[in-house]
């Protein structure tokens, strides 16, 4: 699974946490001129943009300080969304009984991306079901994994109130 370098996750998950947030993940996309650290931030009341500024302006003070990051990079902070990204094992143990798209570094059975239901973690083992078939996918072997938001009731609160605009 994609995630920001052991010595980014150390240093940036403890402020994150200590400013009262969840770190749901951090990812980090080096590049000489146009890098990107990015963190995705969450609480049980949801994210504004004020909690991304609070956490922007802590991490930005001890990147400075630590310089942890050699040359230029773009420093993001955001909430997970509905298609929230996953970086550890735990959020699909905390998500079973979802439906999460899965990219595979292999390919498993001739795909490379899974969209599938978690049935269950075993392990590093996760458990999806996909139109009746059953994959069993090492964590090791996921390049990127989101959960797929469920529109149902979305869709079905638009169709009841919604106009066609004519």
């Amino acid at each position: 699974m994609k995630q920001a370098p052991e010595h980014l996750v150390n240093l940036i998950e403890p402020i994150v946490e200590g400013l009262g947030y969840e770190c749901v993940g951090i990812d980090y996309n080096p590049h000489p001129k146009h890098g990107c650290l990015r963190i995705y931030i969450d609480s049980e009341n949801g994210i504004l943009v004020d909690d991304c500024s609070k956490v922007s302006h802590q991490i930005s003070g001890v990147l400075d300080v630590e310089d942890p990051i050699p040359g230029n990079y773009q420093l993001e902070i955001s909430s997970p969304g509905t298609d929230r990204p996953f970086f550890k094992i735990s959020q699909f143990e905390q998500f079973t009984g979802s439906t999460v798209l899965v990219s595979l570094f292999k390919a498993i059975a001739g795909r490379k991306k899974i969209t599938g239901v978690i049935e269950k973690v075993d392990g590093d083992i996760i458990t999806l079901q996909e139109a009746g078939q059953v994959y069993e996918i090492p964590f090791s072997a996921m390049s990127k994994a989101r959960l797929v938001p469920d529109l149902g009731s979305f869709n079905k609160s638009i169709e009841k109130g919604a106009r066609s605009g004519k």
